[in-house]
């Protein structure tokens, strides 16, 4: 008797047919070969059997998944226990080329989550933002931070633009402003505060009226202090964690980006661009427009301030900071160009002779000293009305003071009568 493995599936993923599978009777002698046939609901119609050969009976049928095999279907008792006693070993799966798993993971990075890193805080998505550039676009480290970098100093360019046209601003009208200010530290140094007040009051709209603001200036350190931070913390952790990967993700002589630069050639050139920078750049113009020159010379002086402790940084976040001076420098050079003005709607920037400024330009020593008399000469006069106040309050709350010989308020009679009974006695 035939020996069928019947497959039951829903009626309509088969299209009205039931497939079976015709076992071949020297089964024992071959490894589980099958033919097939196909029956309809509406007529029995037998095809030609084919033989596959040293092929397992579900990847015959793999077209229709997920059903359930009858292994026999017969129409004796003896013959189903028969074929029961007879069911051949389930076929043994060839290893001997399957890959390692070791091998599959090799050449894998664990992910910033697994290590701790990463997160929705600014210097996790700054960490997100570097392992999407590293993992997404496989580049090197030293190219995901140069990545990185341009593309947040790019971002923040309006924010110079803005910055350029209030500084250009300020500049040419430098004379009318330093009038005014020298106006209003001499009326407050002679102690006169409602001169001073006028004069500063004419200063708020000189500026209003040319629209001219210096909190502008202070929009790119401003806006670029909270994403200098994040890189430096989100880099350091990446370097101390570390990733394994950076270990030979930089360039050049600087392979290793957890460590320190050995030759001390990171920080040296983070140092002289940061100078550079402070030289060429928009701030030195925006510190002599508003008369900060002792802000100037502690900028100056910034770079050789920080050199030792960059010396330590590891060589991930010198990366970084160097690639922002360089883009600074590359910025300032392009924004001197005039057609570049003239683009961008940036005024012609007017060169003031130091003479001809009501305000001298001073050294280093005079501009400290300088600093320092108006700052006593402006404490002197708020503890100067500060007294007053309290001497206002004193003599409004407290007993009248005498200040007369004579009773001003005595009735007159009282003090004609006084004087004839003096003038009897007499």
């Amino acid at each position: 008797m035939l020996s069928r493995v019947c497959r039951l599936a829903p009626k309509h993923a088969l299209s009205g047919r039931v497939l079976c599978g015709q076992q071949d009777p020297n089964f024992m002698n071959r490894s589980r070969d099958y033919h097939a046939s196909t029956t309809r609901h509406t007529g029995v119609r037998v095809l030609k059997p084919c033989l596959l050969a040293n092929t397992n009976l579900s990847t015959a049928l793999q077209p229709l998944t997920a059903a359930v095999l009858v292994r026999n279907l017969g129409t004796g008792v003896d013959d189903k226990t028969a074929l029961l006693n007879t069911i051949p070993e389930p076929p043994t799966i060839p290893l001997q080329n399957a890959p390692e798993v070791a091998d599959l993971v090799a050449g894998a990075e664990p992910t910033f989550a697994s290590l701790g890193l990463g997160g929705w805080t600014p210097v996790g998505i700054v960490q997100n933002c570097m392992e999407f550039l590293h993992i997404g676009l496989d580049l090197p480290w030293w190219g995901c931070i140069a990545i990185g970098t341009v593309v947040v100093r790019t971002l923040l360019f309006p924010l110079v633009i803005a910055s350029q046209r209030n500084a250009a601003k300020m500049n040419n009208h430098m004379p009318q402003m330093q009038v005014l200010q020298v106006k209003m530290t001499e009326a407050r140094q002679a102690g006169n505060a409602i001169d001073a007040a006028r004069y500063g009051q004419e200063l708020m709209l000189f500026m209003k009226e040319k629209k001219l603001n210096p909190l502008k200036n202070m929009l790119v350190p401003l806006a670029q202090a909270p994403i200098f931070i994040s890189f430096f913390m989100g880099l350091r952790e990446m370097a101390n964690t570390p990733v394994d990967s950076m270990r030979d993700g930089g360039l050049f002589w600087f392979t290793d980006l957890t460590v320190c630069d050995q030759f001390y050639a990171l920080p040296i050139i983070t140092s002289m661009t940061l100078f550079l920078t402070i030289e060429l750049g928009t701030d030195s113009a925006r510190m002599s427009a508003a008369g900060m020159q002792t802000a100037k010379y502690i900028l100056r002086a910034l770079p050789i301030f920080i050199f030792p402790f960059t010396i330590n940084f590891p060589g991930a976040i010198l990366c970084y900071w160097a690639c922002s001076n360089f883009f600074s420098l590359l910025q300032v050079g392009f924004l001197r160009i005039p057609t570049v003005r003239d683009f961008f709607k940036i005024d012609r920037i007017v060169t003031h002779r130091p003479e001809t400024l009501p305000m001298k330009k001073k050294g280093f020593t005079e501009g400290v000293k300088e600093s320092w008399t108006n700052m006593k000469i402006s404490r002197e006069l708020e503890e100067r009305a500060r007294i007053d106040e309290i001497r206002f309050q004193k003599a409004g709350r407290g007993p009248l003071v005498k200040t007369y010989k004579h009773d001003p308020t005595a009735s007159r009679t009282t003090a004609t009568t006084a004087g004839a009974v003096n003038a009897k006695k007499r």
